[in-house]
């Protein structure tokens, strides 16, 4: 799904992950990794070491070598400007790769317009994964800064220029009003997380919020003729938690394909680190 130069997974373990992002090399926090065991050889090779929190501290990165930032990464034709902020986060989710690659083939198989929903859209790659192929995409984040950091990875892109429609806005009531105004999609995209505030601090609690949000996304479906994919990166959610949630919303009532797998990296001698857990939904 990456190309070699671009992204690779390690090593992990010990309740972290080694990962390299272009030319630099990343140690980072990963709690499903906390009973694996490591190779210690490999982690002087790090760049930089996100701290986490300790003793009351803030998070920190500790930077091993001199580096710039921010820098580029590349999927297919699509750029992502990154950087380390204090969340340990930098701008992109590898493991997201393999949804980007079953968007592209979902918009590439419909007709002209094909509209598309991305909720908690983030700095954008599935975004510019469906615009890249052709669909028409309302982004909605509630955050006004990411979706800045989206928009200067569609300009990275050469994407700027494609029917996209920036939102900062609460992702359920971005999808309630676009009900009311009678709007339809044929793919909607939402990778929601476990918990947080939208806009006007509205909280949201993964799971008291997303089957509503799901029945949501479901009435925005044009004719229940397209897609759905729904990814998350919850701490001991499987294929079956997820499934529980969408058999009340979705599955029943679903006339095509559902699919559950989990998400994963996968290193180059072949272990395999779990990082989430996708639905995906086609007619």
């Amino acid at each position: 799904m990456w190309e070699p130069d671009q992204y690779e997974l390690l090593d992990f373990g010990e309740g972290r992950k080694l990962e390299r992002f272009g030319s630099f090399v990343l140690d980072r926090p990963a709690p499903v990794a906390r009973g694996a065991r490591r190779q210690p050889k490999r982690w002087s090779a790090a760049d930089a070491r996100f701290q986490g929190h300790a003793l009351g501290r803030p998070a920190d990165w500790q930077q091993l070598r001199s580096f710039d930032e921010p820098w580029v990464l590349r999927w297919r034709d699509v750029h992502f400007e990154l950087a380390c902020n204090p969340y340990g986060h930098i701008g992109v989710f590898p493991e997201q790769a393999v949804n980007w690659e079953w968007l592209t083939h979902q918009v590439q198989q419909r007709e002209r317009p094909c509209r598309v929903l991305n909720l908690f859209a983030y700095t954008g790659g599935a975004t510019l994964a469906a615009a890249s192929a052709g669909a028409e995409v309302t982004h909605v984040d509630a955050s006004a800064s990411i979706v800045k950091k989206a928009r200067r990875n569609a300009a990275l892109s050469s994407l700027e220029d494609r029917p996209v429609r920036w939102i900062v806005d609460d992702a359920v009531r971005f999808a309630q009003r676009e009900i009311r105004r009678g709007r339809s999609y044929h793919g909607v995209i939402l990778d929601p997380p476990a918990y947080g505030h939208g806009g006007g601090r509205r909280s949201w609690r993964l799971e008291r919020d997303l089957p509503q949000l799901l029945g949501l996304c479901l009435e925005l479906l044009h004719n229940t003729a397209g897609f759905l994919l729904l990814s998350c990166h919850v701490r001991d959610w499987g294929p079956a938690a997820l499934r529980r949630y969408l058999r009340e919303t979705a599955e029943f009532s679903w006339k095509g394909r559902v699919e559950y797998e989990r998400l994963e990296l996968v290193t180059r001698d072949g272990r395999t680190l779990p990082s989430g857990v996708v639905a995906r939904l086609s007619s």
